[in-house]
């Protein structure tokens, strides 16, 4: 019973949108993964035929069940191979099923199908008429791309050398290419399972999904680099940023749920990756300016999102759901952008790769331009000319991909890249003066005023220089310059007149050795 107790549990977090499916069952650390998963895809698969057969048996009324149980329950009694499970729960089930399977016969009767899977919805049928490639990546930390095609030749596979088209992906049973536009990414017929396999266990190969590939690819950081992959869980990209870098560098890798970040550690050790440092920390409370992540110059952000590219987690939300649905991708938006606008901040960025799993232009694109008009300093690269799906106009350069089209998930890649001449500083002002600057400011006006003869070098110190402030005569000045006709007119000037024009000398005399000061100090400052 508890293969059914753990895929009902499974089923409730892939609704909640909690991960894709396969992580989800890997995350389990079930004992028996393969059967597990084979039930939790099979019964999403038939999940609207099962819930239409549950409620109209009111088999949940009837046995107090909840929905998930139920579903993988029926599943196996009426279209799998029998259920798996004993005791209290296998006869209930039994007691019920000749109901249910009159239901699905009616179901059947009604839209005029013999099959089963005649009763899936248009939707899933054309999932099913997409069945993606299984990808492959090397993990070139362990071995190289020749290495393990000539182990797969010998394993009884049949190696046709590497794609040059999207057709040549599609591939007849034990067939293999290499990826027309990722050289270490190995291309299998849908469904080969590789989860048993010798490569697999020692961590020679990788089995993710080409489009989750391509955001450690663009980034291509060189060996040494430091890098950051903010949202890091499960641990594919980290890893293969890894790879890329040669495992040589600093790759330090941050997630905020615990348990997927000790399911990464594990990953990480079988594919041989000693580089990273983990970190169970929330990213936007990382500190750019830390001295730990002064030589940071590459980031990878795959944030949270609505998973809505995932092939298994595609649904049709109904007119009720649809305003849950704009609220939670509204919340999602706003969480990406900020992670996006933080990630800019280090101070020795050069590239940031941000990605998702979804189709929403909402999560995409419109983040993205956000950013950009928040952060002038960056700008997008031009990524992939030859990828046959582009980002939504005007934002043209990013990629996006989806079944149809590339044979993948759907996803949505951009590339930021920092400006030549981003970063840089205002330039500073040449004399920054503490002091309120008037009387040089008022000094250096009034020179500008006067003839350009007047220049002290710093050999000249001869007085008298004339005064580059020329200011009106007072009227006490005007009186003294006319004295002297007067006392002639008169022929005896006093003795008072005689010392009031000394003393008038005297301090003309001061005024012009302060004036030279302030000229030198002028001069000095330019």
């Amino acid at each position: 019973m508890a293969l059914y107790v753990k895929a009902a549990e499974i089923l409730d977090k892939a609704e909640k949108k909690q991960g894709a499916l396969k992580t989800l069952v890997y995350d389990s650390k079930f004992e028996n993964i393969k059967p597990l998963f084979a039930l939790v895809l099979e019964t999403q698969k038939f999940s609207s035929v099962l819930e239409e057969i549950i409620v109209s048996s009111k088999l949940l009324k009837q046995t107090k069940m909840r929905m998930n149980l139920a579903k993988v329950l029926v599943f196996d009694l009426l279209i799998g191979q029998g259920l798996k499970c004993g005791g209290a729960w296998k006869t209930m089930m039994i007691k019920h099923r000749a109901r249910l399977q009159s239901v699905l016969a009616r179901m059947k009767v009604k839209q005029k199908v013999s099959k089963n899977e005649d009763l899936l919805p248009a939707s899933v049928k054309q999932v099913l008429a997409e069945n993606l490639p299984r990808y492959v990546r090397v993990n070139t930390v362990k071995t190289t791309v020749e290495d393990a095609v000539d182990y797969l030749k010998r394993d009884g596979f049949s190696y046709l050398g590497q794609a040059s088209r999207l057709e040549d992906l599609t591939l007849k049973e034990k067939y293999f290419v290499m990826d027309m536009h990722l050289p270490e990414l190995l291309v299998f017929p849908p469904n080969t399972d590789f989860h048993d396999h010798f490569l697999y266990k020692a961590g020679h190969i990788i089995l993710q999904d080409k489009a989750s590939c391509l955001p450690a690819y663009l980034l291509n950081p060189p060996a040494g680099a430091h890098i950051i992959d903010a949202c890091a869980a499960p641990g594919n990209k980290t890893s293969h940023l890894a790879a890329i870098m040669k495992n040589k560098g600093k790759l330090f890798a941050f997630d905020l749920d615990a348990k997927r970040l000790s399911t990464m550690a594990t990953l990480l050790l079988r594919s041989g990756v000693t580089c990273h440092q983990l970190a169970n920390q929330d990213f936007l409370k990382v500190d750019p300016d830390s001295p730990q992540f002064k030589d940071v110059e590459y980031v990878l952000l795959d944030p949270s999102c609505s998973g809505s590219g995932m092939v298994c987690l595609r649904d049709d939300a109904s007119s009720a759901d649809q305003e849950k649905v704009k609220a939670r991708l509204a919340a999602l938006a706003c969480y990406q952008l900020r992670c996006l606008n933080h990630g800019l901040k280090f101070p020795r960025l050069k590239r940031l790769v941000y990605s998702t799993c979804s189709i929403h232009s909402q999560e995409n694109e419109g983040v993205v331009a956000a950013c950009l008009q928040e952060n002038p300093g960056f700008r997008l690269v031009n990524l992939l000319s030859q990828w046959p799906e582009r980002g939504l106009e005007p934002l043209t350069q990013c990629l996006r991909a989806n079944p149809a089209k590339t044979r993948t998930h759907g996803f949505f890649v951009a590339l930021l890249e920092k400006h030549n001449g981003a970063g840089r500083k205002k330039q500073e002002p040449l004399v920054q003066i503490s002091d309120p600057p008037v009387t040089i400011s008022e000094a250096v006006n009034e020179a500008e005023k006067q003839e350009p003869a007047v220049q002290i070098s710093a050999q000249e110190a001869t007085p008298p220089i004339p005064s580059t402030r020329r200011k009106r005569p007072a009227a006490s000045e005007t009186e003294d310059k006319q004295t002297p006709a007067a006392d002639q007119a008169d022929g005896t000037p006093s003795k008072k007149r005689k010392r009031k024009r000394k003393k008038k000398k005297k301090k003309k005399k001061v005024e012009t050795v302060e004036t030279v000061e302030t000229v030198e100090t002028v001069k000095t400052v330019e």
